[in-house]
């Protein structure tokens, strides 16, 4: 995590968003996890899936290895081939990507969306949204729902959300 840590600016290494931007944030990385939760673990599936270059499939599949998104492990001894799995770190991003997916479709006319997110049993399909877990409330309204210093914030993260609701330690 130590080189995670200084390709991002000092002052955003507490910010919870530029760290997972670290993780997830490249145009590849996306790709391959929307992949793996399509069902693809193999390297040539990957590399046909997205007409990415061998070198670039590699360094990108071992971040998400050491990143905890992914497993390496064999499926074949001789010769010994890998495949890649989701981790559960890397499943609890689906709803990231999902949300993701569904932000571009909005933006499209229903006739332009080239994949659409549909209730598996049923073929309906849904609209993703994003919640409180605890109210059911939907989140995208920034002036009942905001950002305030979480209770292992610096000095210059408390200043920056001075005037917020203070979160109580035993509430964060």
């Amino acid at each position: 995590m130590a080189t995670l840590a200084s390709r991002i600016r000092l002052e955003d290494r507490e910010c919870p968003l530029s760290t997972t931007v670290q993780h997830v944030g490249e145009w590849w990385t996306l790709l391959l996890l929307h992949d793996a939760f399509d069902g693809y673990t193999r390297f040539d599936q990957f590399q046909e899936s997205l007409g990415i270059s061998s070198s670039m499939l590699t360094t990108r599949l071992k971040t998400l290895v050491a990143d905890g998104l992914l497993e390496r492990r064999p499926y074949q001894t001789n010769p010994v081939r890998h495949e890649y799995v989701l981790t559960e770190l890397g499943r609890s991003l689906r709803p990231v990507i999902v949300a993701l997916a569904a932000w571009g479709n909005s933006r499209l006319a229903p006739a332009e969306r080239s994949m659409i997110l549909v209730d598996a049993d049923s073929g309906d399909e849904v609209e993703p949204v994003v919640v409180d877990a605890r109210t059911g409330h939907r989140l995208d309204d920034s002036t009942a729902y905001v950002f305030t210093a979480g209770p292992a914030a610096s000095d210059a993260m408390r200043h920056r959300y001075a005037g917020q609701p203070a979160v109580p330690a035993d509430e964060a």
